[in-house]
């Protein structure tokens, strides 16, 4: 934490200079007449609010530095142990303000705040790679659970054995894309699958790809650019759904973007539902062409995001958990699959700071 704070003061120092030219700038005459008056004042409150946070980090460091001394030197019990509990209530306190002051510097991507689309398909392992799909489904939907968001499967491609070849499902509640899109890429899985009778430990992989859900003001749809087809669903629904043309498969012409929808019980709903996963997927394709002229921003991140990246393995023999871009290992492998996923997201999230950091004061 020492080496962000140290950066974090250095930017704030660099603030107090922005600060002192835009109040020079501001105080003189005819200021107020300038088309760009208004962006400039909102730009002084900004840099305003953040040296009187900065300010007080200032004397909360001097303040705990203070009390570190005094408990060195003091020999008396009870003032030792009052001075201890007045450290701890300012390191809580420097904690939160050193968190506001993140948020001041690096404003969360208002994409962040929205639901998320994840679709998850099997990949190299057979039966059990699609298993492993299913259990990285419940994982998301656990920690889906302990946040109080909503899931909602689109669509989704079952197994025999209770596996999934694809799935795709809206993760519903505010934030939820700006924690979960760190999963996307390749997991991987080593264990000995219920299908080995052997009992060698395999690998198998499956691939998540993650997708802020598009509003419908983005992504302009022409009707006239979409085939759309409807089928008989394939999947467990029962006779109503199997001898009546329910499912939708939506051909976006232009890209060649395939999206198929079965899970619903009417064809409108899963004309919806398809829609919906298609919007996401252009606006994807939109936001990364964005970043290829934006180089920039990709530095910063964990990750690149492709599919083809392979970002974490789970180890059963040893329970242990390894997420290969930050290089993190945990030992906690079932806590994980249970839902626990902040285990590994908040490394996550403090390492891209941290990055972000490096970045701005470089």
């Amino acid at each position: 934490m020492a080496s962000q704070v140290e950066k974090l003061l250095e930017l704030i120092s660099e603030a107090r200079e922005e600060f002192r030219a835009l109040e020079e700038e501001l105080g003189t005459p005819g200021a107020h007449e300038r088309p760009d008056f208004a962006e400039l004042s909102r730009r002084y409150a900004q840099l305003r609010e953040l040296l009187d946070k900065g300010d007080r980090l200032n004397a909360l460091l001097s303040e705990i530095a203070e009390e570190e001394e005094l408990l060195e030197l003091e020999e008396n019990d009870g003032l030792k142990e009052e001075l201890r509990r007045a450290i701890e209530e300012d390191r809580r306190a420097l904690e939160a303000l050193i968190g506001e002051i993140r948020g001041l510097l690096f404003p969360e991507r208002p994409e962040d705040r929205r639901n998320a689309i994840l679709e998850i398909r099997a990949g190299a392992g057979g039966e059990e790679s699609a298993l492993f799909a299913a259990d990285l489904f419940r994982m998301y939907s656990r920690y889906a659970e302990r946040k109080g968001w909503k899931v909602r499967v689109l669509d989704s491609h079952p197994t025999p054995l209770g596996g999934y070849k694809q799935i795709v499902f809206a993760v519903e509640g505010k934030g939820a894309y700006g924690r979960l899109r760190y999963e996307s890429g390749v997991h991987r899985v080593q264990r000995v699958p219920v299908t080995e009778s052997g009992g060698r430990i395999h690998t198998s992989t499956a691939t998540v790809a993650v997708l802020p859900e598009a509003e419908d003001v983005e992504v302009e749809i022409n009707p006239d650019d979409l085939k759309i087809e409807t089928y008989c669903a394939s999947g467990p629904g029962g006779q109503h759904m199997q001898k009546n043309e329910t499912a939708v498969r939506i051909t976006h012409i232009p890209t060649g973007l395939v999206v198929a929808c079965q899970d619903e019980r009417s064809q409108h709903r899963n004309r919806e539902q398809a829609l919906r996963i298609l919007r996401a997927k252009l606006r994807d394709i939109e936001e990364r062409k964005r970043e290829a002229e934006l180089r920039e921003t990709r530095r910063r991140q964990i990750g690149t995001g492709d599919r083809s990246e392979k970002i974490r393995t789970y180890n059963f023999p040893q329970s242990r958990v390894t997420d290969h871009r930050i290089g993190l290992t945990i030992y906690r492998l079932e806590d994980v699959l249970d839902g626990d996923l902040d285990l590994v997201i908040d490394p996550l999230l403090e390492e891209e700071l941290a990055r972000a950091l490096e970045t701005a004061s470089g």
